[in-house]
């Protein structure tokens, strides 16, 4: 057996199973899960008439690289979404089936296992990060997420000596589970790290287009080229970013994304995925196409998610610690002022109300003397408006009878 898997730990989802195990829920309360980053929302009708028009694909092997039209498609929503010059969709743009499975293929491929390499990690983080990191022969280090930063990583914190281990850097902006989003200054600093000390930055975007502000956040890409480095000798040199349609088309069935930047890396990462099996289905492609096509579901979904966050975050603001974030769907909730832990406030809402949170320290790791995720919850808000108010009531109502007791 591969002595790497050794390494793994249980998935988040996994140790809330186990914490709830013994629970038993009160009667009174049907279930309701903020626990789970699974979209929600209807998909559009016209990508599910996509997939019907098309399952005639279902009887051809897809290619890997994918259909021209599909990786046309992905380019001009890059052009458009984020004024960026052209990529060429043969050489800059790769589909892929879903960024989960991308994002840890990725790291087979430009990782040298017997270089003893580190891979750099917000934390907390998306756990593919880890498992990616060690199943490639590689050793994650974390930059601990700091409040008073807005979440963000300080990643002037990494020693020299570190930094000349590192053969990739995970990106997460808008971030999971902060929703904290990089700045120009941000990209420009990593941008110049990963020229001095020659890694591949991994920029995850895949929450790019829920957003609560006027201003999208800034996408990868959009900083490179707003500095300078999309163009010659190597246009987005040492970048690739990863997207996916499952939150922003509410499709995550569909497991369709996309890889994006770098020839250079995309060509082995071609390669790797050639023998890896990871072609998606030409029915899948098809509908894909329509998804990327089209901005006015995109808009609508968005507005859906503003009218929850507006409706639920003040509620909860009055029982706990917690912001809207920049983006994304996920409130991040400090509970300490409750009395307490994180785990202990999942096992008890669930119990007493029948409300799945996930505790942050499930979704971090110790580094640096602290759990950057604990005394935190993550909830996300991705069922319909009056199901989430609703778990918002149970929740106050949970936090008052702490007070009282």
């Amino acid at each position: 057996m591969n002595p790497h898997l050794d390494k793994l730990q249980s998935y988040p989802f996994e140790k809330l199973r186990q914490l709830f195990a013994k629970v038993s829920v009160n009667p009174d309360y049907s279930a309701i899960s903020l626990g789970m980053g699974e979209p929600k929302h209807p998909t559009p009708p016209f990508i599910q008439q996509a997939l019907a028009d098309n399952v005639a694909g279902l009887a051809s092997y897809p290619t890997t690289i994918g259909s021209q039209a599909l990786r046309v498609a992905i380019a001009n929503w890059l052009e458009r979404r984020y004024g960026i010059a052209p990529l060429d969709p043969a050489t800059q743009v790769l589909p892929v089936n879903g960024s989960r499975e991308a994002l840890f293929a990725l790291a087979q491929t430009v990782i040298d296992p017997a270089a003893k390499s580190l891979v750099v990690s917000p934390n907390p983080f998306y756990q593919i990060y880890e498992g990616a990191a060690y199943l490639a022969g590689a050793e994650p280090y974390f930059v601990n997420s700091d409040p008073a930063r807005n979440f963000g990583c300080d990643y002037d914190s990494i020693p020299a000596a570190v930094w000349e281990r590192v053969a990739l850097l995970f990106v997460c902006s808008p971030g999971n589970p902060t929703g904290a989003t990089l700045t120009l200054t941000d990209w420009e600093h990593l941008f110049a790290l990963s020229e001095r000390y020659n890694f591949v930055i991994a920029a995850d975007e895949c929450y790019s287009e829920i957003y609560h502000g006027d201003q999208p956040p800034l996408g990868a890409l959009e900083a490179a080229h707003t500095l300078g480095l999309a163009g010659a000798p190597r246009p987005y040199a040492r970048l690739v970013v990863f997207s996916s349609l499952s939150k922003r088309s509410n499709v995550p069935g569909m497991r369709s994304g996309f890889v994006a930047g770098d020839a250079e890396v995309l060509k082995k990462f071609l390669l790797y995925r050639t023998y890896h099996g990871g072609a998606m289905s030409p029915t899948v492609q098809a509908a894909s196409v329509a998804a990327w096509n089209d901005e006015t579901h995109v808009e609508e979904n968005r507005a859906k998610y503003r009218a929850k966050f507006a409706a639920i975050t003040p509620l909860l603001q009055g029982v706990l610690q917690v912001e809207l974030p920049d983006a994304g769907f996920y409130l991040w909730a400090d509970v300490s002022r409750t009395g307490l832990s994180d785990t202990q406030f999942a096992q008890r809402l669930y119990a007493e109300y029948n409300v799945t949170v996930l505790p942050g320290s499930y979704l971090a790791r110790d580094a640096h003397g602290i759990n950057p995720g604990s005394n935190r919850v993550r909830m996300a808000l991705v069922a319909e408006a009056e199901e989430g108010l609703e778990a918002a009531r149970r929740i106050v109502q949970f936090c008052h009878s702490l007070s009282a007791s």
